[in-house]
C-alpha cells in the first residue's frame, strides 16, 4: 500500500483544463498527450487541436490521422475545426468588409456566389454571406439527424462535407482577392487557408478548378499568401 501511495504522489493525474483566472500566456500549458491515451468521445478533436497548438505550420502532421482512425470522423472533425477557426477571419473582416463596400460575395471579377441560407439562393453582401455560411455549416455539423455521434458517421452524412467545404472556401477567396492585408495577417498567424487547401485536395473534397487562392504555389515552409 505504501508504494502505491508513493506512486500516486509522484505521478498525480494531469488535469487538462484552463482554470478560471489562468493568464493568456499559460493557456494549454500541459504536456503533450498521445492519441492512444486520450479517453474521450472528443479525442479526435482534442488531438487535432493539440497538434495545431504545437505547431500550426506543420500541416502534414496536423492532417496525418492516427493509425486505424475512421476516415469519415477524421474529415468531419477537421471540418468542424476549420469552421471554428474561420470565425476568427470573419471577425477581422468586419473591420472593413461591410454591405456598403462589398455588396456581393465576390472573388475577383469573375466569381459571384449566391447565398444558400435563403429559401431560394440569392446574392448577399459578402459579410452577410460569411455569417450565413458559417452559421449554416455549424447547424449542419451539429445536427443530430446527420451527425448524432462523434465516433462513427454514416457514409451518406460524410458525403455532405464536400458542399460545406465549397461554401466556406469562398470566405478565404473573398478575403484574398478583396481584403488582402487582412488575409495575409490572418494566414501568417494560422496557415488556415493553406491547411484547408491541402486538406480538401488530400481527401478530394473540392475540384481543383475551384481552388482559386494560389496558396500552394510557394515553396515548402512558406506561409505567405
Amino acid at each position: 500500500p505504501k508504494s502505491k501511495m508513493a506512486a500516486a504522489t509522484e505521478d498525480p493525474a494531469i488535469l487538462r483544463r484552463n482554470r478560471p483566472g489562468t493568464k493568456a500566456q499559460d493557456f494549454y500549458n500541459w504536456p503533450y498527450e498521445p492519441f492512444e491515451e486520450m479517453d474521450s468521445t472528443l479525442a479526435v478533436q482534442q488531438f487535432i487541436q493539440q497538434n495545431i497548438r504545437q505547431d500550426h505550420n506543420n500541416i502534414d502532421k496536423i492532417l496525418e490521422p492516427p493509425e486505424g482512425q475512421d476516415e469519415g470522423v477524421w474529415k468531419y472533425e477537421h471540418l468542424r475545426q476549420f469552421c471554428l477557426e474561420l470565425n476568427g477571419l470573419a471577425v477581422k473582416l468586419q473591420t472593413e468588409c461591410n454591405p456598403e463596400t462589398c455588396t456581393q460575395m465576390t472573388a475577383t471579377e469573375q466569381w459571384i456566389f449566391l447565398c444558400a441560407a435563403h429559401k431560394t439562393p440569392k446574392e448577399c453582401p459578402a459579410i452577410d454571406y460569411t455569417r450565413h455560411t458559417l452559421d449554416g455549416a455549424a447547424s449542419l455539423l451539429n445536427s443530430n439527424k446527420y451527425f448524432p455521434s462523434r465516433v462513427s458517421i454514416k457514409e451518406s452524412s460524410v458525403a455532405k462535407l464536400g458542399s460545406v467545404c465549397r461554401r466556406i472556401y469562398r470566405i478565404f477567396s473573398h478575403a484574398y482577392y478583396h481584403h488582402r492585408n487582412i488575409f495575409d495577417e490572418f494566414e501568417n498567424e494560422t496557415c488556415l487557408c493553406k491547411r484547408f487547401t491541402v486538406f480538401v485536395t488530400k481527401y478530394n473534397l473540392m475540384s481543383k478548378d475551384n481552388l482559386i487562392v494560389p496558396i500552394l504555389e510557394e515553396g515548402p515552409g512558406e506561409s505567405e499568401a
